[in-house]
């Protein structure tokens, strides 16, 4: 699974789903899979270059560790010889040229500032984003509960007035079955009282 950028989240829709209102719960729990899986990646990639900056410390510390041995070594004098006659005077050589410093302390500082500079950028950028993803996420999420809490609030009022309706209409019934009955019973003693007569 390839990771998010910006644009995905920012144009990432759902589909509505019929017979209700509000979003494929699939395809909602799938997208914030992905950006968990995103932040995850982040979290690697931040700590594997904690793991090169951390070798690179360790790379200047030997270096400037053995810069300063190499300095401090005594230098042995030379014996100095007996004295001899003096000669008659040699052209003075030509002085040879002193060896420049080494600048390995110094490529590692560079490297060591620019690598933490890089470990930086990372961590600020990653935290930046991830923050971003989750609170757009959250704020998502938050919608679409929203939505399904007002949906069930308007289903439940709907339901309410249905029953009013119900148990009204079952009150009308009871009051014509009652007056049915008074009447029809009315009707069965007044044909008896016919028949009686007779």
């Amino acid at each position: 699974m390839a990771l998010l950028t910006t644009e995905d989240v920012l144009n990432k829709t759902f589909q509505s789903v019929k017979f209700r209102e509000g979003y494929d719960q699939v395809e909602v729990d799938e997208f914030l899979d992905e950006v968990v899986e995103t932040i995850y990646a982040l979290q690697v990639e931040n700590t594997e270059l904690k793991q090169k900056l951390e070798v690179a410390e360790n790379r200047v510390e030997e270096l400037e560790a053995g810069a300063p041995q190499q300095a401090a070594a005594p230098v042995e004098p030379e014996p100095q010889p007996e004295p001899e006659p003096e000669p008659e005077p040699e052209p003075e050589p030509e002085p040879k040229p002193e060896p420049q410093p080494t600048s390995a302390p110094e490529d590692a500082t560079s490297m060591l500032a620019l690598a933490q500079r890089v470990h930086d950028e990372y961590v600020r950028d990653g935290r930046e984003e991830g923050d971003r993803i989750i609170a757009e996420a959250r704020q998502e999420g938050e919608a679409i509960v929203k939505q399904a809490q007002d949906k069930h609030n308007s289903i439940l009022h709907q339901l309410e007035e249905e029953r009013g309706l119900l148990e009204t209409k079952i009150n009308e019934l009871k009051n014509f079955e009652s007056d049915y009955r008074g009447r029809l019973r009315e009707h069965l003693q007044s044909l008896l009282g016919q028949v009686s007569d007779n």
